[in-house]
């Protein structure tokens, strides 16, 4: 077992006995949220609406082209699908939001205005297919669905940035990495952590929730650490990067620390992460 403190004043406090320290319980992980056997649901589920979405538009393009109302049938069934598939998938999206992605950093503001936009582009479908039912406003419609495929295209391009760059929902874990781990704490006031360390390997990680603080509980080769799972950059996961040699890496931009020290050891991040200690 070990015990590290931390508190909002002051970086180390006085000694609390282990009984009144809580034990940890397993909490929701860095990955998706919303999978399936680690197979994140939201990217599968997006195909849906952006397919029936899209091709609303394009049907009720080639029906005014062609002036066959069969093709604006096709459109205006089409409208109500995706919106039912978009809901579906926005729910595994908001679950990701909510519980994977971290607070305080780029990605969270990225993926707010993912989630904005794409409510943008289903409010104005909607508000195609309602003025397609009521026969009013035919080319007003057609309009507002070719922007809301311009709005979704645009939400999608971040969505891509969110997976490719940020590496929401993505398992990359390095070598001796071992099994993604995450605890919380359940009292947010709780001054003393207490983390079963025996099954971390030296350079594995352990994300722990205390309160609102994301800490990040560590084994090197010279013994236990603790350190701020958020980088001093753009914010991102230092749980989920590369532990090396008493060095962790970012996932995002490759900014390096010393565990020990907190101390830059690599760009682009300039500030240290603040570092706890820690008994055994």
């Amino acid at each position: 077992m070990c015990l590290f403190w931390w508190s909002r004043a002051s970086p180390y406090v006085s000694r609390l006995d282990r009984a009144e320290a809580r034990h940890l319980h397993p909490a929701r992980g860095m990955r998706s949220y919303a999978s399936i056997k680690g197979h994140p649901l939201h990217p599968m589920l997006i195909n849906y609406p952006f397919a029936f979405l899209t091709g609303a538009f394009a049907f009720g393009l080639a029906a005014r082209a062609a002036r066959r109302g069969d093709l604006q049938l096709v459109s205006d069934r089409l409208v109500p699908a995706g919106l039912v598939a978009g809901i579906a998938a926005a729910s595994a999206g908001i679950a990701d939001y909510i519980n994977s992605v971290p607070p305080k950093s780029s990605a969270r503001e990225r993926a707010t205005k993912h989630g904005l936009l794409n409510s943008t582009a289903m409010t104005l479908f909607a508000a195609s297919w309602l003025m397609r039912r009521r026969r009013t406003g035919r080319t007003a419609a057609l309009a507002l669905q070719g922007m809301g495929t311009a709005v979704m295209t645009a939400a999608g391009w971040m969505g891509g940035t969110l997976v490719y760059r940020n590496q929401i929902g993505v398992d990359h874990r390095y070598a001796r990495a071992g099994k993604w781990q995450e605890n919380a704490i359940d009292h947010p006031a709780s001054l003393a952590l207490v983390a079963k360390t025996s099954p971390l390997k030296v350079d594995q990680m352990e994300l722990v929730h205390a309160g609102d603080q994301r800490i990040v509980v560590a084994r090197t080769e010279t013994g236990v650490l603790a350190f701020d799972d958020r980088c001093t950059h753009k914010g991102g996961p230092l749980s989920d990067g590369v532990l090396i040699c008493g060095t962790v890496q970012c996932p995002w931009h490759g900014s390096q620390f010393d565990v020990e020290t907190g101390a830059v050891k690599c760009g682009p991040a300039r500030q240290k992460i603040r570092t706890y200690p820690v008994e055994v």
